[in-house]
């Protein structure tokens, strides 16, 4: 089955070159062109999406309110001129972000992230995923910069009230964000949740026992709440 693309700029040359690189893709196919936000919302009501190129200023509505408004939500590209709105895209969880005028190769880089995203995902052969997790990162907000850290890298977080510390063996960041949040997008099978407030990567424990486990000679709590979750994963990934 094809990757459904959804195309929404008011810019009728901006969405003609996105329907040409799409076009040249056998797995892509473009499911809608829509030139507002408000088109696109409710065309992504009535049928499926799998990545939404999304322009961020257009008028009435724009790109940033129709990504806030949906609960249910696509693979999100932004596509706009206007760099300044990277962070504020990224802390919405959007893919990535394509800064006019687009190029064939950073088109084709942004769809490498989606079928990366989806072999961490989603079922797939162990090969596969071991790779993809070699390369897989995420971006992160620390201060006024965006930091990038490989998911191989973590070896746990800790929940700060509305933040998150991302412990890592050369650096530890602070980030505005819930542990909630981490704990929905990471690879399932490479990380698990083991208190309220500590997610661990399942690669680093050294040791466990019914109270702690030991990763990279750290020793964290197991939340009684948390313990079946805990043991369930270590059982998945033996067997």
């Amino acid at each position: 089955m094809k990757i459904q693309c959804l195309i929404v700029d008011d810019e009728p040359p901006a969405r003609e070159l996105l329907a040409s690189y799409i076009e040249k893709m056998d797995d892509l196919e473009i499911s809608g062109q829509c030139g507002n936000a408000l088109e696109a919302f409710a065309f992504i009501q009535k049928y499926p999406v799998n990545i939404l190129f999304l322009d961020i200023q257009m008028p009435r509505m724009n790109g940033l309110e129709l990504i806030k408004s949906l609960q249910e939500r696509p693979r999100i590209i932004l596509t706009t001129a206007y760099r300044e709105f990277a962070v504020e895209g990224f802390e919405l969880d959007v893919l990535d972000y394509l800064v006019k005028p687009v190029t064939f190769e950073r088109f084709l880089k942004s769809i490498s992230k989606y079928h990366q995203y989806n072999i961490l995902k989603q079922p797939a052969a162990i090969e596969n995923r071991e790779e993809a997790f070699e390369k897989a990162y995420m971006y992160f907000k620390v201060n006024k910069e965006l930091v990038k850290i490989f998911l191989r890298e973590i070896i746990y977080i800790e929940s700060i009230k509305d933040y998150v510390k991302i412990v890592t063996p050369g650096k530890s960041v602070i980030t505005y964000q819930r542990i909630g949040y981490m704990e929905e997008k990471l690879p399932e099978n490479k990380f698990v949740r083991i208190h309220k407030s500590y997610i661990i990567s399942v690669d680093k424990i050294v040791s466990y026992n019914n109270e702690e486990v030991n990763v990279n000679a750290i020793s964290l709590p197991i939340g009684r709440n948390f313990k079946q979750q805990f043991l369930r994963s270590l059982k998945s990934e033996i067997s």
